[in-house]
């Protein structure tokens, strides 16, 4: 904890890219006291409306938010989702590289309700309409990928991100000494290989790993963990475990596992997204993995404290530490 403070001067030097689908989360807030007569469902009295950066734009959004200097590459449509989305990273000086294509923006809108979500309405065109040919990316990212200390890749299966392009990407910031860190989501089930960094939750890692749970037995961290390794040659795996923590693991071992810094739990809408950046920010910074661990902890316990897609800047952090 005491680093932290060292940490975030070298994270202010950092660029960072970030690669995947990005969509605008839109969130309606009011408040409901009476039924439909129409139907059975409650009717909302909308007070505001507030939009925000969502998926790999979230996670662009939390490395600008802890002082690194960001760029996100997706697919920005020609409409007014489109136009938002953009404005709201720009006025956070986050670069934004647009991949080509003709459909909608992804859009998220959430209905809040009394601080907790009544539902949630997505407007999206299916995969293959945001697709990126390896050729493309290449020509898009090369030079991004050769001016920035780490890339991330932002999996929300949305069809950004395909097995050539995070192939031709890998092998363009190998070549270049990058760090590279994948959230990945395994119903997508891209064929990475020889990553930095990925970051699953427990779920995802078990279906990455192809192992069954048993109900009521234990989470088994080192099938898992060696598993992971032996499918993706990954060097550092990080699985979030919720309330239980982290689970950290290099070169398909057990590390260990760090409890959850989290005091007070409101909503957990882009926590993942958060201690991916911290993690990836420390990392490149030179920290160990569990001080990045740790790093990430803190900062996702903030964030889950907030209500809505949320951020979590150094004076927060540096806040949270000293009342722990």
């Amino acid at each position: 904890m005491r680093s932290f403070p060292g940490l975030l001067k070298k994270i202010s030097a950092l660029r960072i890219l970030v690669i995947g689908d990005v969509m605008l989360d839109r969130y309606l807030w009011g408040d409901a006291t009476r039924i439909s007569p129409e139907a059975p469902v409650p009717v909302v009295d909308i007070t505001r409306e507030s939009v925000t950066a969502g998926g790999a734009a979230n996670v662009a959004l939390n490395l600008a938010s802890l002082g690194a200097r960001t760029s996100v590459a997706g697919y920005f449509g020609a409409d007014a989702a489109g136009r938002s989305l953009a404005d709201t990273l720009a006025e956070k000086n986050i670069a934004t590289i647009a991949t080509p294509g003709a459909a909608q923006t992804i859009v998220k809108t959430r209905v809040m309700v009394q601080r907790q979500q009544l539902c949630r309405l997505d407007r999206e065109s299916p995969p293959s309409a945001y697709a990126v040919t390896a050729d493309q990316a290449e020509t898009l990212l090369s030079k991004a990928i050769r001016t920035h200390d780490a890339v991330i890749f932002s999996d929300y299966a949305k069809g950004v991100l395909s097995d050539a392009l995070v192939a031709r990407v890998t092998a363009l910031a190998r070549a270049a000494g990058k760090l590279i860190a994948l959230d990945p989501k395994p119903k997508h089930a891209l064929a990475f290989h020889g990553l930095d960094l990925i970051t699953p939750n427990k779920r995802e890692a078990l279906e990455l790993a192809g192992i069954i749970p048993v109900p009521g037995a234990p989470f088994p961290a080192a099938a898992v963990c060696a598993r992971l390794h032996e499918k993706f040659a990954t060097k550092h795996l990080v699985i979030t475990l919720g309330e239980d923590g982290m689970l950290l693991g290099t070169d398909g071992k057990i590390l260990k596992t760090i409890p959850t810094a989290a005091r007070e739990v409101y909503d957990v809408s882009g926590a993942g997204d958060t201690a991916l950046a911290a993690l990836v920010l420390a990392l490149a910074a030179g920290s160990t993995l569990e001080t990045a661990a740790h790093f990430a902890n803190a900062a996702a316990g903030v964030v889950v404290g907030k209500l809505g897609t949320a951020t979590v800047t150094p004076a927060e952090l540096k806040a949270y530490i000293n009342r722990r």
